[in-house]
């Protein structure tokens, strides 16, 4: 590995990647304690802009070939790598650090003390640690699959029965309803489904995150359905009616996000009781409402995409499309199913239009009028002349 520049900048500390992202400075050091990092998470550090990450955990411990740790490398980001839980302590948010960088090896300071030791990730380091991970994707499959249908011998009954809705601020019957989420490929999908957005303004609902998605993108979501744990405050106070996504058996992730939020219950937001993952509530709820189309912009629905987001199973997301059957379309990659080609067609049409354009303009323009009535004085001058 070629040697690295030692660097200095000001660290950024968190045990939730996601909510570092949100205070992170164009520059400085991401903190994290994140064990096989999440594609997500790596592009929410790389577009935050963070000189290098520093994992007190394994970035890929080899169950499964997570996408995040081969993002940062090709991204040029340093990734220094199992540094020990105890780092988070050591590091206050804002200290400036320093990271010594010694061949595959590096070593945390702070104020000229030792801190840590952690091994720096790079190209080949990921790609061979990924290969290894596939090769061992049979057993985490087996597990995943067991998972699965633990949970929905326990989960089918309650996801077939009728939800109770609460009092709905916006109209669905008959509309369509587009669920945005914060995961894969789900800011180029939106983008590319603009037009769309334009066209037939859907119910827009948006799971935690996907809302600021959508407002980054010019839209206020009508509903924002989750447990706000990853929502900004301008999310927060868009106007978007606010569901909080409680469970049947009580548990109620985010209650206390919602409290230091300010907000109150049946005032500021409703709580919505349902089974299942926020983004599969959300779809079970347009479609409870009467939307005649379900668009998902960001779901999770590979095994993949479920370990990413944490998950052992995907019972939920399986009966909610087992529920919802040809109402749901799923965006995923539908940036990428138009190429924006150009035609020679479409180049042959632009051209044609420019020259009639050019045409036209010539025809009503004085100066060519000036010049044809020159020629035809000229003519009639030297028909009089012959004729005479």
């Amino acid at each position: 590995m070629p040697a690295r520049a030692p660097l200095r900048a000001v660290a950024r500390v968190d045990r939730r990647t996601k909510d570092l992202t949100k205070r992170m400075q164009f520059g400085e050091i991401a903190v994290i304690d994140h064990a096989d990092i999440d594609r997500v998470a790596a592009e929410g550090l790389i577009a935050a802009g963070v000189s290098a990450v520093v994992n007190a955990a394994e970035s890929i411990t080899g169950r499964y070939p997570n996408g995040g740790p081969i993002r940062l490398v090709e991204a040029g980001i340093p990734l220094v790598d199992n540094c020990g839980p105890e780092l988070l302590t050591e590091i206050g948010e804002g200290v400036e650090i320093a990271i010594e960088f010694e061949g595959d090896d590096a070593v945390i300071e702070l104020d000229g003390r030792v801190l840590a030791h952690g091994a720096v990730r790079n190209v080949e380091s990921v790609e061979a640690a990924m290969e290894a991970a596939r090769a061992n994707i049979g057993e985490e499959l087996e597990r995943f699959a067991a998972n699965t249908l633990e949970y929905i011998s326990h989960e089918a009954k309650l996801m077939f029965e009728p939800l109770d809705l609460p009092d709905m601020h916006t109209k669905f019957e008959g509309r369509h309803a587009m669920v945005v989420v914060r995961g894969h490929d789900y800011k180029s999908d939106l983008a590319a489904l603009k037009a769309y957005l334009r066209e037939y303004e859907p119910v827009l609902i948006g799971v935690d995150g996907g809302a600021d998605a959508l407002l980054d993108l010019g839209f206020t979501p009508d509903i924002i359905i989750g447990d706000f744990d990853s929502l900004s405050h301008g999310a927060v106070h868009c106007g978007a009616q606010l569901l909080h996504h409680v469970h049947p058996d009580g548990r109620a992730p985010g209650r206390e996000n919602l409290e230091e939020l300010g907000l109150i219950p049946g005032t500021d937001y409703q709580e919505f009781v349902a089974e299942g993952m926020s983004e599969d509530v959300a779809m079970l709820l347009a479609y409870e409402a009467g939307a005649s189309l379900i668009v998902a912009v960001g779901t999770h629905s590979t095994m993949v995409e479920m370990l990413d987001k944490g998950r052992k199973g995907m019972a939920s997301t399986f009966l909610t499309r087992l529920r919802l059957g040809p109402v749901l379309v799923d965006a995923k990659g539908v940036n990428r199913l138009y190429e924006g080609r150009i035609r020679r067609r479409d180049v042959t049409i632009l051209i044609l239009a420019a020259i009639v354009t050019i045409i036209v303009i010539g025809l009503v323009a004085q100066p060519l009028h000036t010049y044809f009535d020159g020629i035809r004085f000229t003519l009639d001058d030297l028909w009089y002349s012959i004729t005479h």
